[in-house]
């Protein structure tokens, strides 16, 4: 797949403002490259500050060549946690196998895997220079006209933008205010799930540790050798919970009620949940949307095509997705061009990478007595299997070049040593 009809000359994009509305992984590597390419942008973030720590995410196959025409990909190698070993329990807490993480789908040498917070910081590093970020706020109201956006934050300020751009996520305040709510575009995958750190009593490093019953799964991921792991529930929910969703005190019971005659060390996580700080409860479901735009307004990233966590490619498709928005606004004087170039260019990527959950992405997680005993069966015999080939859902979409203006040296630029962005 190569992007086509991309022809307008860069050059006529040097005065254009661009609003960005999130600073998690979309927005700043959007920011990076509008940057590059000469529009003066600004990125709205309800958070006080960058978030830091988070989850281990992936970035593979094309959005790996992504981050390397940015320059971070040695820092983003730096900060790779090479797992060792993942051990599968069973439902009593005894082990089933222990594989290396190349044996499920990961590619040795090709794939990083990376606290999110690390992925945003070195993001962030690369930009925070250049374009104006605006913390602690949002967008209240967005009003389109032939002359460009009026933008009205939260904080009271007003400005006028030639386009916006809402990053800001599967819940997007953006998409809702464009498109309506979020449940006309949201595909229930039938899984909730609760993430947050909690002590790191048993002594694990740099692995992860699964244990599974039908319908339920409880995983604790140390990232290092330190002293905080990253702890999992998830669970099989055939409806949304949407009462759950709105309270986050409902969402502490509901899990405890699901997992309160686990085995394991499940009892123990359920109590540290209990007092976490970070908890963070949502459900497993994708953002499937006929378009990505609206007169001047644009999404990228999980507000226009979350793939779930399930495919573990979310921020993989959301540094693709920004490269692709800058190249067409770059390519296009007329934002209505752009924006038709962007989906043409990333859309069936997109449609690959969000299929995966129809391809045993969620394997990890069987919802019955038999599914479960098929996956331990695969698990017993992927210990003697060989390392996979590289997943053609991942590398699917060819890059456009950059343009000589983008490239590295042209308006003091700087590179890492040893990469070579726009090859």
């Amino acid at each position: 797949m190569t992007p086509t009809g991309l022809q307008t000359d860069v050059t006529t994009t040097e005065k254009r403002k661009i609003l960005i509305s999130g600073a998690s992984i979309a927005g700043p590597a959007l920011a990076y490259w509008l940057h590059r390419y000469g529009f003066a942008v600004t990125v709205v973030e309800k958070a006080g500050a960058l978030r830091d720590g988070g989850y281990p995410i992936d970035v593979r196959g094309t959005a790996t060549e992504v981050v390397r025409r940015m320059g971070i990909l040695p820092r983003l190698r730096d900060a790779h946690i090479d797992s060792r070993r993942c051990t599968f329990l069973d439902a009593d807490g005894s082990p089933l196998a222990a594989v290396h993480p190349r044996a499920l789908g990961s590619v040795e040498g090709q794939d990083l895997e990376v606290r999110r917070g690390d992925l945003a910081a070195a993001l962030y590093a690369i930009v925070r220079d250049d374009v104006e970020f605006l913390f602690g706020d949002s967008v209240d109201a967005l009003d389109q006209s032939g002359r460009g956006v009026d933008v009205t934050l939260h904080s009271g300020r007003r400005r006028t933008f030639d386009l916006v751009v809402g990053a800001d996520g599967m819940h997007s305040g953006t998409r809702t205010s464009l498109f309506g709510p979020e449940e006309q575009f949201h595909r229930y995958l039938g899984y909730c799930f609760a993430i947050f750190t909690m002590p790191n009593t048993l002594g694990l490093s740099h692995e992860l540790v699964l244990w599974n019953s039908p319908g339920r799964a409880a995983a604790l991921y140390a990232v290092g050798g330190d002293d905080e792991l990253h702890a999992f529930l998830n669970f099989h929910r055939p409806e949304v919970p949407l009462d759950a969703l709105r309270n986050p005190g409902a969402q502490r019971d509901l899990v405890a009620t699901v997992f309160a005659d686990a085995g394991w060390k499940v009892p123990a996580m359920v109590d540290a949940m209990r007092e976490a700080d970070d908890l963070f409860f949502d459900t497993a479901g994708q953002i499937r949307m006929p378009h990505w735009s609206r007169g001047r307004v644009a999404l990228v990233g999980d507000a226009a095509y979350a793939p779930s966590f399930l495919t573990g490619q979310g921020s993989s498709l959301a540094l693709v997705g920004a490269y692709m928005l800058a190249d067409a606004l770059a390519r296009h004087q007329d934002h209505t061009a752009a924006f038709a170039a962007y989906e043409r260019g990333i859309r069936e990527f997109v449609a690959m990478n969000q299929a995966l959950v129809d391809k045993g992405a969620a394997r990890l997680f069987p919802t019955t007595v038999r599914a479960l005993e098929q996956r331990n069966t695969m698990l017993r015999e992927l210990v003697t299997m060989p390392a996979p080939a590289a997943r053609p859902a991942h590398s699917a979409l060819a890059l456009p070049e950059l343009p000589d203006r983008a490239r590295p040296g042209v308006r003091g630029l700087s590179v890492d040593p040893g990469e070579r962005p726009g090859r």
